[in-house]
């Protein structure tokens, strides 16, 4: 383990302590390597407890522990379903309450990307940030035209602080690696590896303007959602600047009211746009957490959502978007079966898993929970439970589908906070029906052949001369066929083995025989029987060991 490391997971145990969480460092295993560190520490049995609230502490910890463990923070804080109220609450000020850096900090950032003095870019640039995150902050601006815009600024020195957390939660899947066993099927350090991934993209400001276009142009003419515009002249490593909206902030329950939003229709239509995003366009925002969403309502009865902070996106191959839009379906109709074959055709569960076994555990699953009306039922507690029940069968995390389902909790978490009757099954039922038929339809056919008609063609075009080619050279017996030698010499000393190994055996058999009737026609000396006995057996033995160095061989090479 490297200093560094260690240092890093010191001091997350000394700001845990300070905070008054000391009782979490206790209870987490992984710490065992550490522990003889906290027990003899003067700070866990000198430091001053604080007497603030177990919510104000817990957030004040994970904003001195830096970006990772703010993003933790702020993913927790949507599932109010999970969570106690008073840390619900305080969580949810990581969205916007993050402590910024100071401004003139960040007009020098800019004008070294700028090349140039800001007055002469931008009409206007305040330095007294609109919000500062975890990763980033945004500052108020105008452009030369009079256009008012956001500036999104990244925190000077995020890349190493990330880069460092990132290398302990390796650390830490590793150790649960070792020691948990549990860990086979949840795959930590695969886990770790995607989150990297994800990290690695939301530090990339010019990544996440090419999202915003993307996600503009998927929702163009849309009444659900608007995406503000990217200005790209105005673009540059570690800075994004984009359309100013104004709207009210989806956390802000009163002043939704006060406006007279109709809370059924945005919690509705909040659901809407998630699946839309997930089956029609394969495209969707991953990091939809109430700061980064606002409501325009001018229209209360048809308000619409606006979106920020597109650092965070998902996307699935079509054959995962299939099987999972099937799932869904199939929970929905309670086809238990369809479930169960659906998780082994998918990979989800080992081929070998018995459907039968599989469709009895969902039914006890989903049963209980379907008595209720669907108004009341969680869509992602059904998820969660599934997956729970998935380890009996070693199932296993599809690193693929983490976004996915981290982003249906958030939505569904702010949608029943909105609005507690919200029933997702019936809004998400008929666009999951519509994408299916959209998928098996005439027209979807026609449009793939459309689109793969091109490289068709080009495969056509080339197979005359292939076969041209293939035929003279078999004709002037050219015709080379590779031929992996190392295995046909494998295969030919596993004959050779099985040949000798049979001889013996049929060696020892006479030989065995000949004893016996030597022996039972007491044939003189006696001594020829029992020796003829000697080495039957002796035989059969040669012949068994050179089976086992053979299996041996053969199972060596398998694994290689």
């Amino acid at each position: 383990m490297r200093l560094r490391v260690i240092l890093r997971l010191i001091q997350i145990e000394r700001v845990l302590v300070r905070h008054g969480l000391d009782d979490l460092v206790r209870a987490t295993h992984l710490y065992r390597p550490l522990r003889f560190l906290f027990l003899i520490s003067w700070w866990t049995w000198f430091q001053h407890r604080s007497v603030r609230a177990r919510a104000v502490r817990l957030r004040l910890a994970l904003e001195e522990l830096g970006p990772i463990f703010v993003k933790f923070g702020q993913t927790l804080s949507t599932r109010r379903d999970l969570l106690p109220d008073d840390i619900a609450d305080e969580l949810a000020k990581l969205q916007d309450e993050v402590p910024p850096f100071p401004g003139p900090v960040a007009r020098a950032i800019i004008e070294r990307a700028y090349g140039a003095p800001l007055d002469t870019r931008l009409r206007a640039f305040d330095e007294v940030p609109l919000a500062a995150a975890s990763i980033a902050q945004v500052h108020a601006a105008e452009l030369p035209d009079g256009r008012e815009v956001i500036v999104k600024v990244l925190r000077p020195g995020v890349h190493s602080m990330v880069a460092l957390d990132v290398e302990v939660l390796y650390t830490i899947a590793r150790m649960a690696q070792r020691w948990w066993l549990e860990s086979r099927r949840l795959k930590p350090v695969e886990i770790v590896r995607e989150y990297e991934k994800t990290i690695t993209d939301e530090l990339d400001l010019m990544r996440e303007a090419a999202n915003a276009s993307q996600l503009r142009r998927n929702f163009a003419g849309s009444q659900l959602l608007y995406v503000p515009e990217v200005y790209w002249d105005y673009c540059r490593d570690g800075i994004m600047v984009m359309e100013r909206i104004r709207g009210i902030p989806i956390g802000n329950i009163e002043q939704l009211r006060a406006a007279g939003v109709d809370f059924k229709r945005l919690a509705e239509n909040g659901v809407e746009i998630f699946f839309t995003q997930v089956f029609r366009h394969n495209f969707f925002h991953a990091d939809m957490h109430p700061g980064n969403i606002f409501v325009l309502a001018q229209d209360p009865a048809a308000p619409r959502y606006a979106a920020v902070d597109f650092g965070i996106v998902g996307t699935l191959d079509l054959r995962d978007q299939r099987y999972l839009a099937e799932n869904f379906l199939a929970v929905f109709d309670r086809d238990y079966r369809r479930v169960a074959t659906l998780h082994v055709q998918s990979g989800w569960v080992p081929a070998h898993t018995r459907v039968d076994e599989m469709e009895s555990a969902v039914r006890t699953i989903c049963e209980p929970i379907f008595d209720r009306p669907l108004k009341e039922i969680s869509f992602g507690t059904v998820l969660l439970r599934l997956f729970a029940a998935l380890r009996r069968f070693n199932g296993q995390i599809q690193p693929q589908l983490l976004l996915l389902q981290k982003t249906l909790l958030n939505v569904e978490g702010l949608g029943r906070q909105l609005y507690p009757e919200l029933d997702i099954w019936q809004t998400a039922t008929p666009v999951l029906r519509r994408w299916m038929h959209e998928r098996l339809s005439l027209r979807t056919v026609v449009r793939d052949l459309e689109r793969g008609w091109p490289d068709m063609l080009e495969v056509v075009r080339m197979l005359p001369p292939l076969a041209q080619r293939t035929l003279e050279q078999a004709q002037d017996q050219r015709l080379r066929i590779p031929v992996d030698m190392s295995e046909l010499e494998r295969m030919r000393q596993e004959l050779t083995a099985h040949i000798h190994s049979g001889d013996r055996v049929l060696i020892g058999a006479v030989l065995g025989l000949t004893a016996v009737l030597w022996l039972a026609l007491h044939g003189r000396p006696r001594w020829v029987g029992y020796l003829l006995a000697v080495a039957a057996l002796l035989a059969w033995f040669a012949a068994w060991t050179r089976r086992r160095r053979g299996l041996a061989r053969h199972y060596s090479g398998t694994r290689g």
